[in-house]
Formats: structure tokens, sequence, C-alpha cells
């Protein structure tokens, strides 16, 4: 991204100093770093977040509006709808692939949105961990809108915890022990000091939500929501009828609350009309298929983590789609293989995370992720026999 950046970084680089920073990244939270991190962070220039940040601002500019406030009530499925909504996403992530423009200029291709949280406490481990092992340039920074570590942390406690005290917030996941992005829930709990709690250990009565804590029954008055239904959907019947309670009127705020979910997602794209924003349509709604489907991708409404995506998309497997209603379909970016390692080069996406400050009109961005990639697919799970790939983080020059 920065030629002379990069080049320095790959000739400082060795393996020792990998393997000490993995090894003091697994010691934070020993057992719970489940995915592979990638061996650098990110360079990513002044001129190139600007492009970015175009396309954010414009993004958000189309959803914060009434509007479109009503059109995205159909992308909530009806059993699924959670009542207690208030009116503003309070996390919005971003990812963006880095791809080529036809002038062979580097540019920003959004992938998708989403009105859900994401690594926001273990970007801020990651990252400083890394600067002790590796020297970073002057004049760059994983924050963006003028934030620092402290700012940041304070932030997301404040939108988090709100007005309560932390034992009354919770981090809600189903089975929080078994997911593979569980580091990121300690990390909260040691940055914003609230406690995990699994779907399965909630106690209801009434309204009303609890928890038990070394013997102690602690009323819940804010989620910090992390559980996903289509995760929830493919558990057993037991935990899917104890999941029914999400969908009642209880006396808690969420956090994000779970219907953002949904109207912040894949559903969002083909809304917006942006020169950084693929062509995408639902596919219910294309009267007439491309002739060159090979360079579209389907993706399904409903799902995450890149699972039932269609990369190779024929006529046929659109034909044996039962529900074209909740699916899209995606002009195909083409990750540009920009991010020069030791042996072939690597492709890379990055996610922008916006917060909504209390009181404030609009969201700001305020931190990252980036995940490398030598495979058809973005994502720690699917090149596993590759280096130079995995989550990672970015520094923005300032």
């Amino acid at each position: 991204m920065i030629p002379s950046l990069r080049q320095q970084y790959n000739h400082q680089f060795t393996e020792e100093k990998y393997k000490a920073y993995i090894k003091d990244l697994e010691a934070v939270f020993p057992g719970q770093l489940e995915f592979r991190v990638a061996e650098t962070p990110v360079f990513i220039p002044r001129l190139f977040w600007e492009k970015v940040h175009t396309a954010c601002e414009a993004i958000i500019d189309t959803i914060n509006t009434t509007e479109y406030h009503e059109q995205s009530n159909k992308a909530i499925p009806a059993q699924l709808r959670v009542p207690g909504e208030e009116g503003r996403p309070t996390f919005i992530a971003f990812d963006f692939g880095i791809c080529l423009s036809e002038q062979g200029d580097l540019e920003p291709q959004l992938i998708e949105m989403q009105g859900f949280p994401t690594m926001f406490a273990w970007q801020v481990i990651q990252p400083e961990i890394h600067h002790k092992h590796f020297e970073w340039q002057d004049g760059f920074s994983v924050y963006r809108s003028g934030y620092n570590r402290e700012q940041y942390t304070q932030l997301l406690r404040d939108i988090i915890i709100g007005g309560s005290q932390p034992e009354n917030v919770i981090l809600l996941e189903i089975f929080p022990e078994t997911q593979k992005t569980r580091v990121d829930f300690f990390a909260t709990e040691e940055l914003i000091g609230i406690k995990t709690v699994c779907l399965t250990k909630l106690i209801q009565h009434g309204r009303e939500l609890f928890y038990e804590d070394k013997g102690r029954r602690i009323k819940i008055e804010r989620i910090y929501n992390r559980l996903i239904f289509d995760d929830l959907l493919h558990q057993s019947p037991e935990v899917q009828e104890k999941g029914r309670l999400m969908m009642q009127d209880l006396d808690v705020t969420w956090v994000p609350h779970p219907n953002w979910f949904y109207r912040l997602s894949k559903f969002t794209l083909p809304f917006i009309d942006h020169p950084y924003v693929p062509w995408t349509r639902f596919l219910n709604q294309v009267e007439v298929l491309p002739e060159d489907l090979e360079n579209y991708v389907v993706k399904p409404l409903f799902s995450f983590a890149g699972q039932g995506v269609i990369i190779d998309v024929t006529k046929e497997a659109i034909e044996a789609i039962a529900d074209p209603e909740n699916w899209i379909i995606q002009k195909k970016v083409l990750y540009a293989a920009v991010i020069q390692t030791p042996d072939e080069p690597a492709k890379c996406e990055i996610r922008i995370f916006y917060f909504w400050p209390p009181g404030a009109d609009r969201p700001i961005p305020v931190n990252n992720l980036s995940r490398l990639s030598k495979g058809k697919m973005i994502g720690v799970r699917y090149n596993q026999d590759k280096t130079w790939v995995g989550g990672s983080f970015c520094l923005f020059e300032r």
C-alpha cells in the first residue's frame, strides 16, 4: 500500500520476531486465540483512507433517513423481530476490499456492512502487542477521528454500559466458549468490566432477566449483543426454545438492538449508488440474468462469516435457490494482490468501525481490523496452509 514502508517492514521482519509476537498474543488470554494472526499490518496512505471515508459517509447519508428505516423493515424476518428497538444503530462495520480501478489506481470496494459488533476490544490489544515487537513509522495510527486508546475505550464503555453499573450489563452469546472470536469476549471483559453470559444461562422472571455470578442473582439492565440468530437456528431444539425469550418485550436495553443486524447488512447494498459500492440487486428483482455470471457472486442475506456464498455462479445454481427474495446478486469484487510478502502477494479486506456517540447526530469512524488472504475467500478459515494471511489491523497515515 505504501511501497517504502512495505519494503522496510519486510526487510526488518524475522520469523523470530513473529513467533515472539504470537507468543505474547496467546499469553494475554491463554487458550482463547483460535484464529491465525497475520505477520503484518496494512499501511493505508492518506488518499486511500479519504476514498474509504467518502464511501462510508455517503452510505450513512442514505441509511440515516426515515425512508430507509421504513424500507429496511422488510429486512427483518417476522419470526425474528425483537421488540424495543431504538432509532439508531450504535455500531456499524464497513468491509472494503482493496482493489484496482480501471486506471490502475488503488480503490476500495464495499463488500458488505453490518449493524453489529465485531472485534472492538481485541483490536485495542493486538496492535499494542505488535508494536512491542515491530517498529512503527511515526505519523501512523490504528485510530480515526483523532481518538487514542483511552478515548476509544472510554467511548466503547460509554456506549455499552450507559448509565448502568457494569455488573448489570452483560455480553450475550450462545456457547461463548466455542466461538472462534471468543478472545474478543475476554478482551471486552477486561477493558469494559462486564461479564460474558451464555443465552442458556439467562434467568427470566416476567419481563426481567437475571444471571448468576458467584452465587448472586444479578439483574440485567443492558445487553451487549453478540448473538447472531443464524447461529441460534443451528442449535438444538432446547436451545432454540430458550432463544425465544429474545423475541419478548423485555425490560432491557439492547446494545446494539438485534434488529440492526438485519437492517444494516447485505440487504442495504442494493440501495447504495456509489463508485466504491459494487452493483448489487435482490435476486428476485433481476428479470434477466447477466450473461457473464462468472463476474458475479450470489450471497444469502441471512448468514455470516461467508457461509452459503456462491462464488462460481451458474444459471443452474441460481435456479436451484428456493427463496431468491432472501439472496442478492453482486458484481464480483476483484481483490488486488497488493500486499507484498516473502512468497506470493496477499489480498486484503479492511473493516472500519463506526461508533455512534451518545447525543451525536451521526456515527464516526474510530478503529479497524484487516484480514489478509491468498485464496478465493477472505477470512481466517480459508487460508489454513498459507503464511502472511489472517487477522490483522491497519495503520493509517495521519
